[in-house]
């Protein structure tokens, strides 16, 4: 049988209202970092990448803690989350899955609603296709979609000037090369950054974001995306609570999907924001949240 222990530090911050609790789950020798926000009907935040921690999506979770409890995670061998061994073997989908299990069990929530941001869109959709009947509601923000019809569609270096395409090559270059300081890494991301956003005022946040990435875990995940054959067309198909598909006009990730997606589903609503890329949050806060929360508020009643 599986030990699961847990280690709790509590931390205020700044910002009035928001009491920020950490915790570690010790699931069998591997651990899962998660942070849960507020109080109220519990959101679970899966955040992108793949490869990435939740660091990032702070502001996220505080903004929609108002009203409600999120929960936010380091995916596995992610931040401050660890694995005795990162190998295809304990890097996998199903593994990520049973993660999100292991955390909604611990938390002794019967169902949640499952918020997934890019990456973590096509995680939040895999995990319904499992546990359908824990997922009250679904939020695919600007998601990659139900199968890997993404990765023919993305041309991620197209949304970039041909400057930002030859300055991303010479810093790309200079990490594989061996230089793998965070200055490097910043100055990569400055010049990648502009591919994910509509407006230039957030260039500095979303590149100290792309620090943030594991490369090795990234092509763990998407090389057993292939070997299973990802694909939850046919199980979404059947699933019958509310899902809201949230995307901005000018995304990398092409509409068709977010079209192709909202067909699936029995009741959902599609939602797209112009002026606004990758991040709705950032880009056009005031719609991105005005649409989720009413999302949540009619889901969570």
């Amino acid at each position: 049988m599986k030990q699961i222990s847990t280690l709790f530090f509590l931390f205020f911050f700044g910002v009035s209202g928001f009491a920020q609790t950490e915790n570690f789950i010790n699931n069998n020798g591997d651990v899962i970092c998660f942070t849960t926000f507020g109080t109220g009907f519990p959101v679970l935040i899966i955040n992108g990448g793949p490869g990435m921690s939740s660091e990032g999506f702070v502001p996220l979770a505080k903004t929609l803690s108002e009203n409600n409890k999120t929960i936010i995670y380091d995916q596995r061998g992610t931040g401050k989350s660890t694995l005795k061994a990162v190998n295809e073997t304990t890097i996998t989908l199903d593994l990520m899955v049973e993660d999100i299990e292991v955390l909604r069990k611990h938390l002794k929530i019967d169902s949640w609603i499952v918020l997934g941001h890019s990456f973590g869109g096509m995680l939040a959709s895999y995990y319904t296709t499992k546990h359908s009947k824990n997922v009250k509601g679904l939020i695919l923000s600007a998601s990659g979609g139900v199968d890997l019809s993404l990765l023919s569609r993305i041309n991620i270096t197209g949304h970039l000037t041909q400057k930002q395409r030859d300055s991303l090559s010479y810093w790309n270059q200079k990490i594989a090369n061996g230089d793998t300081s965070y200055f490097a890494r910043v100055q990569r991301g400055k010049y990648l950054a502009p591919a994910y956003l509509y407006k230039k005022d957030f260039v500095d946040v979303v590149a100290e974001r792309l620090t943030q990435g594991n490369s090795q875990i990234n092509s763990l995940v998407w090389q057993n995306m292939h070997t299973i054959a990802f694909d939850c067309k046919k199980q979404l198909q059947q699933y019958t609570q509310p899902v809201l598909i949230i995307q901005g006009k000018q995304d990398i990730v092409n509409k068709d999907i977010a079209v192709k997606t909202h067909a699936l589903f029995q009741d959902s609503k599609l939602v797209y924001i112009d002026e606004c890329a990758h991040y709705g949050w950032l880009e056009q806060p005031e719609q991105y949240f005005k649409e989720i929360n009413t999302f949540l508020a009619r889901v969570a009643s």
